[in-house]
């Protein structure tokens, strides 16, 4: 059976609508026309922090954060003093290890996330209108297999970068686990 990448014409087109989507998706005038709707005030980037967490349906170390959303810790820990003051996470002693600290969203974080992914659900729904359901399902289908594969491309250039030169052909052979498969 045939696969996308057999025809160039077709995936050239989805190369075209994902970089439409992706503007249109991350302007920063959607982006506060969204938190408005919802009646919040974050960064776009807050916001994937706080579905981070929100997925992980636990709290959460640092380090783990910053490698699911392939950041650096430092920017997750700046992220975490910014939402702390605001309430929508806080930090607890880690159990296992009194030197680390685990974070995890406050009832006021989840409240917050939940009005907005309802905004934002609102307004792709209208967006979907007319579109028959099983090609909403087939779509999420297909973009899910593509966000899969992108975060393990991803994640292992990430490896291949950080690695030392004695180790960079076991990245490379494939033996980097690519952790979860969906980022925020």
């Amino acid at each position: 059976m045939p696969d996308a990448t057999d025809n160039p014409t077709a995936t050239s087109e989805l190369e075209a609508v994902l970089a439409s989507l992706a503007y249109l998706l991350t302007r920063s005038q959607e982006h506060e026309r969204q938190t408005a709707r919802a009646g919040i005030r974050a960064a776009r980037s807050d916001v994937y922090l706080l579905r981070a967490l929100a997925e992980a349906e636990e709290a959460s170390r640092v380090g783990d954060l910053a490698a699911r959303l392939m950041v650096k810790p430092s920017h997750v820990t700046r992220q975490i003093d910014r939402l702390q003051t605001q309430q929508l996470v806080e930090r607890t002693p880690d159990e296992l290890d009194r030197r680390a600290r685990q974070v995890a969203l406050t009832a006021e974080g989840r409240a917050m996330l939940n009005r907005l992914k309802q905004a934002n659900i609102a307004g792709l729904a209208n967006a979907l209108d007319g579109i028959p359901a099983p090609d909403v399902v087939a779509t999420v289908g297909v973009l899910r297999h593509l966000v899969d594969r992108y975060v393990r491309q991803v994640r292992i250039t990430m490896l291949s970068e950080d690695a030392t030169p004695s180790n960079r052909a076991d990245v490379r052979g494939g033996s980097a686990d690519p952790g979860p498969s969906h980022c925020t």
